[in-house]
């Protein structure tokens, strides 16, 4: 039997490379002949596995993270017809059926069939379906049909592969974010959150003709990262408000569009900024975002958060001023993205180099081994998007 490794939670604050059994093409007691195994070219840490790692979620110990992957197929079921052995991959986080009413809608990120606890499933983490995730050297990946984005060159995707990997989850995400707050052709933008998933939607913003986009955070690190491919920077951390310094970029104290990319996890502005503050930033981009806009909110939001910071907040209710949305028409947003509504478009701008992602979100690359001291450094805010190789095929390109 060939072995397999992976990156386990084992409680909060502690992960590690184990070994794991390698993937069957089953499904609990079922042949699962719609499926593929890949060999793992690409998996990446991503700001939703921190929040298990961190113990603020009901992740059990023992699961295998990652819901971010890219690999090579090795094998395929009976009922594979159109993606090959040796096909190179991208992998939606959404694990989606293609049969039910909302994989049919292009609702994927919520489709009825493939988690028995609520509509919507992933690799590797908590409360969406069990399924193995895929930080790992090997996973097995079921609907290959429906679920897989082909790369049509393999080579001329292997030169590429550092944008490629962000196709899985955080460019659709962050692109998902700006279309549903409108963001279009000359659009002033504030994304809240300088993390990984907000530099790619601050990227995705770019990519779809925003006249200004702005950046907020409280790390440097990260607002000089944004800074680094042409977005203003607000420093939430600073005395004054988010509005006041809108309008020092501006001229106006608001925006036309603003995008929540930093979830449940929030922490206050200002002088409240050492503290958590999970409302903070829904309140503060309906305060900032023009009447008759709309929000995007693709961070993360939970239904159960043992580590919230009231009863009201372990259970996801939050102090949010709904009222002022009301008041000022605004569209809200919220939920997974369905990656494979935007991937293959975005597959197609990174092929043409009309985006270059890596670079926007600072893409790098490490070893399987090294997955836990990278979960470190990201808890600690570093301006990185790390990148797992586990057969060291990134490396060589």
């Amino acid at each position: 039997m060939a072995s397999n490794r992976g990156i386990a939670y084992m409680g909060p604050g502690k992960v590690e490379v184990q070994s794991m059994d390698f993937p069957k093409l089953a499904l609990g007691n079922r042949k699962c002949e719609h499926g593929v195994i890949l060999k793992i070219v690409s998996t990446n840490i991503c700001g939703s596995d921190q929040h298990m790692v961190r113990g603020r979620t009901t992740a059990p110990p023992g699961l295998i993270l990652g819901h971010e992957i890219t690999g090579e197929v090795i094998e395929a079921g009976r009922d594979v017809e159109f993606i090959k052995v040796g096909d190179l991959v991208s992998v939606p986080f959404n694990i989606a059926c293609g049969r039910c009413r909302n994989c049919k809608e292009r609702a994927t990120g919520i489709c009825v069939n493939v988690n028995p606890s609520r509509p919507g499933a992933a690799y590797g983490y908590v409360d969406m379906g069990g399924w193995v995730g895929g930080q790992a050297e090997y996973v097995m990946v079921p609907y290959a049909d429906f679920n897989l984005l082909k790369f049509p060159d393999k080579a001329q995707a292997m030169e590429k592969i550092r944008d490629l990997t962000c196709l899985s989850d955080i460019l659709p995400t962050g692109y998902h974010g700006a279309v549903s707050a409108g963001v279009t052709t000359g659009s002033t933008v504030y994304v809240a959150g300088g993390g990984p998933v907000g530099l790619a939607c601050a990227a995705a913003c770019h990519l779809l003709g925003a006249a200004c986009v702005i950046v907020g955070d409280l790390i440097p690190e990260r607002l000089a990262q944004a800074r680094s491919f042409g977005c203003e920077t607000v420093d939430v951390s600073k005395s004054a408000t988010v509005a006041e310094q809108i309008a020092q970029i501006l001229g106006v104290p608001e925006v036309d569009c603003g995008i929540d990319c930093v979830g449940f996890e929030a922490r206050g502005h200002g002088a409240d900024s050492k503290r958590e503050a999970p409302a903070t930033v829904l309140n503060s981009l309906m305060g900032i975002t023009r009447a008759g806009g709309a929000l995007g909110i693709p961070g993360l939001y939970v239904t159960e958060d043992p580590g919230g910071v009231d009863e009201h907040a372990r259970f996801g209710n939050l102090s949010i001023r709904i009222g002022l949305g009301w008041a000022k028409s605004l569209q809200f947003t919220t939920g997974q993205c369905p990656v494979m509504k935007y991937n293959r478009q975005l597959m197609m701008a990174i092929l043409y180099d009309k985006i270059k992602i890596a670079k926007a979100v600072n893409v790098t690359v490490i070893t399987l081994d090294e997955g836990p001291q990278g979960y470190k450094d990201f808890d600690r805010g570093a301006a990185k998007k790390f990148v797992l190789d586990p057969h060291h095929a990134l490396s060589r390109n």
